[in-house]
């Protein structure tokens, strides 16, 4: 039996590209150059009579080219005016951030500041509930599902066919807009190297005790002699509570279980796949954010909260 002809669609690369109106123009573009131009013809208009051709040509062709340059030229896959855009307010914004929910709060009129004070931390997260809910400074609730992988390539044409088919289904079955983060992450082999070097205390024979702590032995040498990388997939699936009644901490609950129940649905329509999820708690949402935040640092799981007292006892009593 001959394997079906292989599925190919060519997906464009400007998905996110505004519509073109005219000559191949979008409409923000086509309002920058018939602002330009409408502002070189009142320059004409009101100084033809007083100037000469030749300074008004230099007043509005530099004018026009800087109307055609915005309109048409992009910086970093932005277009200029959004970039220049950026550059000021990045420009304008504070750069010392600190966190301070309550506010920074103004020094006394007899002290003398050098500088500007610096501005409150705003993140997009307020707090991570017990259940792994989080919820945004916007007030909607986010939920962080963790998803496996799958080799995709190494699959029979039938097989590929059918695993884009239902994820064609789930994602057909989507009510609200859903952000799929796929991300390289460093990875540490010392709980797993830990973990053979006790397990190998209780091996019934010598040999297979010698067997494993030279596969600890290795995977020591691999973690200490490179830099390690490993793939997670993050589902994000969101709800704003605008859409629910009551009040406050009633929507923020009523959007917390609207996100698990689609969170518990993804999981079901995934395993399809052969994809394992798990709904991250609050310990694992905090990591996630936080090696989000801060790719390059080391971000132990069981941190202290901010307003946590950190205690350690040493030595031992008879």
């Amino acid at each position: 039996m001959n394997e079906p002809e292989p599925l190919i669609m060519n997906i464009p690369a400007d998905l996110n590209s505004p519509d073109k109106i005219m000559y191949g123009l979008s409409f923000r573009q086509i309002l920058i150059i018939t602002l330009t131009g409408g502002i070189a013809a009142a320059i004409y208009y009101l100084f033809h009579q007083l100037l000469p051709v030749i300074i008004l040509a230099a007043i509005m062709l530099p004018l026009l080219a800087l109307g055609l340059t915005i309109a048409l030229g992009r910086r970093d896959g932005l277009s200029l005016d959004r970039f220049a855009l950026a550059a000021l307010l990045h420009t304008r914004a504070r750069k010392r951030l600190v966190s301070a929910p309550e506010g920074i709060a103004e020094p006394p009129r007899w002290c003398r500041l050098r500088g500007t004070l610096p501005a409150p931390l705003r993140l997009p997260v307020r707090a991570i509930r017990t259940d792994g809910a989080l919820e945004l400074a916007d007030g909607g609730v986010a939920v962080l599902v963790e998803t496996s992988t799958l080799s995709f390539h190494l699959r029979t044409t039938s097989e590929q066919t059918a695993l884009v088919g239902a994820f064609g289904r789930w994602l057909n079955s989507l009510e609200a807009p859903v952000q799929i983060l796929a991300r390289a992450r460093p990875a540490d082999l010392s709980d797993l190297i830990e973990t053979i070097e006790q397990q190998a205390q209780v091996l019934p024979h010598a040999a297979l005790a010698a067997a494993a702590r030279e596969h600890a032995d290795y995977l020591a040498e691999l973690n200490d002699s490179r830099e390690l990388l490993m793939r997670q997939v993050l589902v994000v699936l969101r709800d704003h509570p605008t859409t629910h009644q009551g009040r406050r901490a009633v929507r923020r609950d009523a959007s917390a279980a609207v996100v698990l129940r689609r969170a518990a649905e993804a999981e079901r329509s995934l395993a399809a796949l052969g994809i394992a999820t798990r709904v991250l708690d609050a310990d694992q949402a905090g990591q996630a954010l936080a090696e989000c935040l801060d790719p390059g640092g080391r971000h132990p799981l069981g941190q202290a909260l901010p307003d946590e007292l950190i205690t350690s006892t040493t030595g031992s009593t008879p």
